[in-house]
């Protein structure tokens, strides 16, 4: 294989710049599992401010945010609704069922997006005879349908028939900043319309390590609770949460960089396999190539001998997540070593 110049298989392999790993060396620290530690209460006062919500806690990755969300918002046997190719269905090997005993709903969207319609007419009241909905799971951007925007209006919509049902509503917004930098919606606006979200720090942000949960402060009290006994109790944990201060401050507007960057890739990709994506479509960090009849793993390994590596994400599908260590350089290089290998050169 040939040495790795240009890396698309996600942007969690983003390795931590320098400002970063300053102030990991220079962090305060203390000991977390007694709430002592500094930095971490510092960053966690600053994402609730940024949320407009009341609380929020510190959690190792977006998969123990999401299960310590859902373990807090529902008892064992309850029904959760979940677009059918969300994470939480399809990349967390079954957590929601074996931690918290719950059992999922899964609706299909259009790009990631619930009907609300479709939501109001599966929920479940209480009854004697059936499981009732006790929470509806959104996810924004949504991976799966590459990297789609959930509009605020629909958001809204769904929100709502949840909600008047007696339904919590969670948001697993591990990549809502590029939602909010692409849509021009404040991070607030989608927080309103949940009970809780979580986004991760490691994804686009660029940091090391480390997701945050926000909710009410009752919620993130009994997600404390929750997340020490799924074994996420941290200790001086300050030298992830220093990373992630400085992902919010220099990580974020630059998000836009990466979106250009994934419409370009995409556009390139459009070029030399015709009809293989919708550039038009690319609305954030994330691209889907379908291949046809083009093996994915053939593919990616032809792209990784000429230095790109990208991801078989199934057997005629290929995704592309750009990130900031991946420039217009880059750009160019991967849409040239795709063109030769679906040529099969």
């Amino acid at each position: 294989m040939a040495q790795v110049v240009v890396n698309l298989l996600s942007d969690t392999v983003t390795r931590p710049t320098p400002a970063m790993r300053r102030a990991m060396a220079e962090a305060e620290v203390g000991d977390d599992g007694f709430g002592e530690d500094p930095t971490v209460n510092a960053l966690q006062e600053r994402v609730a401010k940024m949320f407009g919500m009341r609380a929020a806690l510190f959690v190792p990755s977006g998969t123990m945010g999401n299960q310590v969300a859902l373990h807090v918002l529902t008892r064992p046997g309850d029904e959760v609704i979940v677009e059918e190719r969300a994470h939480l269905v399809l990349h967390e090997v079954g957590a929601a069922a074996v931690l918290s005993h719950v059992v999922l709903r899964c609706l299909r969207g259009a790009r990631g997006v619930l009907d609300p319609g479709e939501v109001a007419a599966t929920i479940r009241a209480p009854s004697p005879m059936f499981s009732h909905t006790a929470l509806v799971c959104l996810e924004n951007t949504h991976q799966a349908s590459g990297g789609c925007v959930w509009p605020l209006e629909s958001l809204r919509a769904v929100s709502r028939v949840a909600r008047e049902r007696g339904c919590a509503v969670y948001l697993d917004g591990a990549r809502i900043f590029n939602a909010s930098v692409a849509s021009g919606v404040p991070l607030s606006e989608y927080a309103a319309e949940a009970d809780a979200l979580s986004f991760c720090f490691s994804k686009g942000l660029g940091a090391p390590v480390g997701s945050m949960l926000v909710g009410s402060g009752e919620m993130i009290a009994s997600a404390r609770k929750a997340r020490r006994r799924f074994g996420g109790g941290m200790r001086q944990v300050g030298v992830l949460a220093a990373a992630a201060g400085v992902a919010l401050d220099e990580m974020v507007e630059r998000l836009a960089e990466d979106h250009a960057n994934a419409r370009r890739l995409a556009e390139g990709f459009a070029s030399a396999l015709a009809g293989c994506v919708d550039a038009a479509a690319v609305e954030t960090n994330i691209v889907y190539a379908d291949l046809g009849a083009l093996d994915a793993v053939e593919v990616a390994a032809r792209m990784a001998a000429r230095g790109v590596r990208v991801y078989p994400y199934g057997p005629h599908l290929l995704r592309c997540v750009t990130h900031y260590e991946v420039d217009a350089e880059g750009v160019a290089r991967a849409i040239e070593a795709f063109g030769e290998a679906v040529r099969g050169k």
